[in-house]
């Protein structure tokens, strides 16, 4: 009985680091679809995650820092700068309450026989914050958009996967083919 109760308790306790990652998602492996920049300028999961550069933000700063390549007018800038800032402030913002309410979501599942409906709440809140953080880049990027030319909007999508792939090696030329 007592080798019984000490397996259990093992069991138990070798599990609980791999439930401590439950809330966490998982990392998209390999290219596949959705993945990186591509014909429609969407955004992949990778692309998405907290802590790293997400598309729809890297397009309007990398339209700023090459205006001069896309052709953007005074105008263009004055309209464009305060909405990728405005972007940028929601996504830091969404990225703190993103990581308080795991770390609540931590605290609920902290007891053994922890709540499931509060814990099951705790959950569609990530969720939502997750949601609005998208839909909140969604809005901006048709918002930037609507303010290029379709000649504008054709380069820049032209030169989308050429400065992601510098962005994704810092440091590293690009040969030219």
């Amino acid at each position: 009985m007592l080798r019984a109760l000490v397996l259990a308790c093992l069991a138990v306790s070798l599990a609980v680091p791999s439930l401590a990652q439950m809330n966490r998602p998982m990392e998209p492996k390999g290219p596949g679809p959705g993945m990186g920049p591509g014909p429609g300028m969407g955004m992949c999961d990778r692309c998405a995650k907290d802590g790293r550069g997400d598309m729809m933000g890297d397009m309007m700063g990398m339209c700023l820092k090459n205006a001069d390549k896309l052709g953007l007018s005074d105008d263009q800038m004055n309209k464009i700068t305060p909405i990728h800032q405005e972007l940028q402030k929601k996504m830091i913002r969404a990225k703190a309450d993103l990581e308080i309410a795991r770390i609540e979501l931590k605290e609920i599942m902290a007891v053994k026989d922890f709540d499931l409906e509060k814990a099951s709440a705790q959950v569609r809140k990530i969720e939502d914050i997750k949601t609005n953080k998208h839909l909140e880049m969604l809005k901006s990027m048709k918002e930037v958009r609507s303010i290029l030319t379709e000649e504008q909007f054709k380069k820049m999508k032209k030169m989308m996967p050429m400065m992601m792939e510098q962005k994704s090696r810092p440091g590293k030329m690009m040969k030219k083919k």
